[in-house]
């Protein structure tokens, strides 16, 4: 098998896409350091390597890098702490409350690391604290929304919503371009909000297609858009790319937000008054978030099965 020195790797794949450096390496280093890279005259960190390779559209598990002491801390902390943000999200008080304290705490000691990928430290920081909050709770909607651009503006500095399709992207840049539309939702905004999700569904479908993290990248978009398209009462819509997210998680075996999926058909179904279609799928969501243990959608399921059609789920 043939062995490529990962510069000479990343400079390939730039001049297959006829990118210059400037286009490749904006936000994440300077031109000099990726014509260093390329020419095998430095080594990147794991940091920039893989926000080289992801902007590429490149899986970024096919290098191998030498951590040093500080990287294996970093990727411990922020593992430990999106662990604690799945917690989070179905977790419900006062538990809650506990591992936001928690996270936050990781948070103080990730700002203790610096050097020369400090912008994705920082970057990481700003998009947890915005989607987590502070000791005394939430954030306002204009305090995320002011976090959030000023994270992912670390690393692309000229981004704009209206602008999404013109720059290539990390993964943690799309998570923050999803919690930005997801803030906006949240202010009130949807349809904004549904521009957002679309332009970046177009991106990711586009582009990142052949990575491995593709299915979550697409669920997590298509998840959130298919909850406004239903509050925005385009049932057809919702439903339709529900069941495209349903498909994408049975095909790639990503089941993380499928039950998602299935309570979104769920409530659309009731809505376009199909009330058998609508109990099916709210059944099947229910017992999916009991495998998961989410008790928080778990209660949601619940509720929804009681108020809209009479009775709860099927034991």
């Amino acid at each position: 098998m043939e062995q490529l020195l990962i510069g000479t790797y990343i400079r390939q794949k730039r001049l297959d896409k006829g990118w210059t450096q400037e286009r490749l390496c904006e936000g994440v280093c300077n031109a000099a350091t990726l014509s260093r890279i390329e020419n095998n005259e430095r080594t990147p960190s794991v940091s920039v390597a893989k926000a080289l390779l992801q902007k590429l559209g490149l899986p970024d598990g096919q290098f191998f890098a030498l951590l040093g002491k500080d990287d294996i801390a970093v990727e411990k902390l922020q593992k430990d702490i999106r662990n604690d943000e799945i917690r989070l999200r179905r977790a419900v008080e006062p538990e809650r409350a506990r591992i936001r304290e928690r996270i936050l705490e990781k948070l103080e000691k990730l700002e203790n690391f610096g050097g020369e990928d400090n912008r994705f430290v920082q970057q990481s920081i700003l998009s947890t604290k915005a989607s987590v909050g502070g000791p005394n709770g939430p954030y306002s909607y204009e305090e995320r929304l002011e976090m959030l651009l000023e994270a992912i503006r670390l690393t692309v500095p000229r981004f704009d919503v209206k602008n999404i399709p013109d720059f290539q992207y990390s993964v943690t840049e799309i998570i923050i371009i999803n919690q930005i539309a997801l803030t906006y939702a949240s202010a009130g905004n949807r349809k904004k909000a549904i521009s957002i999700f679309r332009r970046l569904l177009q991106y990711i479908e586009k582009y990142n297609q052949d990575l491995d993290k593709y299915p979550r990248q697409f669920c997590l978009i298509a998840h959130n858009c298919a909850i406004d398209l239903a509050v925005e009462r385009r049932y057809q819509e919702s439903i339709a790319l529900a069941e495209k997210g349903q498909r994408v998680c049975v095909e790639e075996g990503d089941y993380q937000f499928l039950p998602g999926f299935l309570a979104v058909q769920a409530e659309c179904y009731f809505f376009l008054g199909n009330m058998e279609k609508s109990r099916d799928f709210y059944n099947q969501a229910y017992c999916l978030y009991k495998s998961l243990f989410d008790k928080n959608n778990l209660a949601t399921m619940a509720r929804e099965m009681e108020e809209r059609l009479g009775s709860g789920p099927s034991r």
